[in-house]
């Protein structure tokens, strides 16, 4: 297992409420992927989802932010807050993990695809950024249930989807998707 704390201790060196935001943020997050891969151990069984790694990866997803510009979370950095997924891609891929940086590359929104990059003329290379894998899946919908201004509270459903809604029916449906592979309805 990698000490994922003592890395984004690394990046976010000199920046102690900027650390304390990733941290509990990321700890909500991989604790709630870690809780939906316990009501499907078939996940585990089949190697189709490792929960070290998912650990891992959901507690590193944000580590991007770091260079983004988004001062209500201490970030003061000079790139885009929506970049902060290719950025921690890179800082990933430099640091030897490059499963994990397809994580932070692919969890943003429901996924940023080609057109919604072009429609809204991200400042992003021009490629697909919808999670692929199951774990990324994971993680990506984890994600949606906690936000870095508000620690410590769950988003209710109802308003997570009408956020979804300002990037189209499409990002709304991909979320929708997600809720009935992670937690059908019947389940809730």
């Amino acid at each position: 297992m990698i000490d994922y704390e003592a890395l984004i201790a690394k990046y976010c060196s000199g920046h102690t409420e900027l650390l304390h935001i990733l941290l509990t943020h990321s700890r909500q997050v991989a604790d709630r992927a870690l809780k939906i891969i316990e009501a499907h151990p078939e996940w585990v069984e089949s190697g189709e989802v490792d929960p070290v790694f998912v650990e891992e990866a959901a507690m590193l997803h944000d580590i991007g932010v770091v260079l983004c510009d988004a001062p209500k979370i201490h970030c003061m950095g000079t790139h885009a807050y929506i970049e902060h997924g290719c950025l921690g891609a890179e800082i990933l891929r430099q640091e030897g993990l490059p499963k994990h940086a397809g994580v932070a590359e692919r969890h943003t929104g429901t996924g940023i695809t080609i057109e919604q990059i072009v429609r809204e003329q991200l400042p992003m290379p021009l490629q697909d950024y919808c999670p692929r894998t199951l774990e990324e899946k994971l993680i990506c919908y984890a994600d949606k249930f906690y936000s870095k201004t508000k620690l410590g509270q769950d988003k209710p459903m109802s308003k997570i989807r009408m956020h979804m809604w300002k990037y189209g029916s499409d990002a709304v449906q991909r979320f929708d998707d997600l809720q009935q592979l992670f937690e059908p309805e019947d389940q809730v």
